[in-house]
This record gives structure tokens, C-alpha cells and sequence, in this order.
């Protein structure tokens, strides 16, 4: 399959994973409130969803860095090493044990839904096509500069200068992240997506996050 179709795939799968391990710790939490509630089962569920959890976070780790199909390889190639690398000695600790056993599972569980993915090359090499003569470019067309309100030349600021991300929660539910200085407003954001004015980049996942950056419109507002 394709890259963006096997992306899709498995953030879909990281998603469900994601949020199962989120209900199982909010159930906990909510028995730890009432007074003689069981939590051994519980906190089982916990460790399960967690060691279900964890592979496919660290896989869009690898996606981002490295590419859908090469971030795919290396996280199924991390998995099989770290399950031979498992000894069969147990702890002195039952808990120890427990987790020990569902994060094994976990790993094989990651290896088995992901064994039948075959993603074809993220970038094709093409021929190289014929050299064309050169020909004088023809001259840009100026920017037409929009008028812009204080906040909105807040939020273009930010956009430019603090790494501004769009991130899905979970299913549906997006926020906005930066990497440094002051997060502008989710619907400000949007809206300066939505004129033309910067632009969201598709090139990873909402999972992971999806970073945003100005467009020459949004650039020449700063500027005037």
C-alpha cells in the first residue's frame, strides 16, 4: 500500500490503543475515589492497555523522524530484538512480573497487526527528466496585502517565531502546541489557516503533530 493510506492505518490503530489505555487509568482513578472499591483487576487493566499503548507511541516517534515505511522497519525491527533480548527469570515482585509478561504481549501484539503492512517507497525515484532551455521567468505578480487586526498579527507572530503545532488528542479532538513562547488560540489559528495565511503541513500525522507555518500572504502582513 501507499504511504499516506498505510499512515492513516495506523494512526487509526494508535489512536484506539491510545485512548483504551486513557479509559483504563480514568477507571482507576474513579475506583480510587470510592471507599472499598476492588483495584487489583483494575490496576491489571491499566498495566494491559499501557503495554498495548506504548509500542505504537514510540512507532510515530520513528515516523516523524524517519518516514512511514522506514520508521515502520526500524519500530518492528526494535520490537524482535527486545523480545529475544527477554530473559525467563522472574522478580521477587508480583507486580514486577505482571508487567514484565504484558509488555511481552504487548510487543507481539504490535508485531502481529503490523506484519501484513507492505508500504511502498515514501518518495519513488523517478527518471530524471530532459534539462529544458532556459527561459527568462516571468515576473512575480505582487502580494496583495490584507488588512489585519492586532490579534490576528499576534497570532501570524507566533506562528512564525514559537513553532506552533496542531495535535489530535484523541479522535476528533485537536490542540494547539508550541515549542517555545506564548500558545495562540486554537480558533485564531484556524482561522489564518482558513484565509490563506498560513498553512498546516500534511507531511505527518495529527498523532504526532502537525506543524504550522506562514504563507508569503501571512509573511507580507508581518512585514507591511
Amino acid at each position: 500500500m501507499d504511504a499516506t493510506t498505510a499512515l492513516h492505518f495506523l494512526t487509526i490503530r494508535a489512536t484506539s490503543e491510545t485512548e483504551a489505555a486513557e479509559t483504563a487509568r480514568q477507571k482507576l482513578a474513579e475506583a480510587c475515589a470510592k471507599p472499598g472499591s476492588r483495584l487489583d483487576y483494575l490496576m491489571e487493566a491499566v498495566m494491559v492497555a499501557d503495554a498495548q499503548a506504548r509500542p505504537w507511541k514510540d512507532l510515530f516517534v520513528r515516523i516523524e523522524k524517519h518516514g512511514v515505511r522506514e520508521g515502520l522497519a526500524r519500530m518492528r525491527q526494535k520490537v524482535m530484538e527486545a523480545l529475544v533480548e527477554y530473559g525467563v527469570s522472574l522478580s521477587t515482585s508480583l507486580v514486577t512480573n505482571a508487567e514484565r509478561l504484558h509488555e511481552q504481549e504487548g510487543l507481539r501484539r504490535f508485531l502481529s497487526n503490523t506484519g501484513g503492512i507492505d508500504i511502498e517507497d515514501d518518495a519513488p525515484a523517478e527518471e530524471p527528466a530532459a534539462v529544458p532551455q532556459e527561459t527568462p521567468a516571468p515576473a512575480s505578480a505582487p502580494v496583495e496585502v490584507p488588512n489585519a487586526t492586532p490579534a490576528q498579527k499576534r497570532t501570524l507572530a507566533a506562528i512564525r517565531d514559537n513553532g506552533v503545532k496542531i495535535q489530535e488528542l484523541r479522535f476528533g479532538q485537536t490542540r494547539v502546541t508550541v515549542q517555545a513562547g506564548e500558545r495562540p488560540r486554537k480558533d485564531m489559528v484556524e482561522w489564518v489557516i482558513a484565509q490563506g495565511w498560513a498553512t498546516q503541513s500534511r507531511s505527518t500525522s495529527l498523532y504526532v503533530g502537525q506543524a504550522v507555518t506562514l504563507t508569503p500572504v501571512g509573511e507580507a502582513i508581518l512585514a507591511s
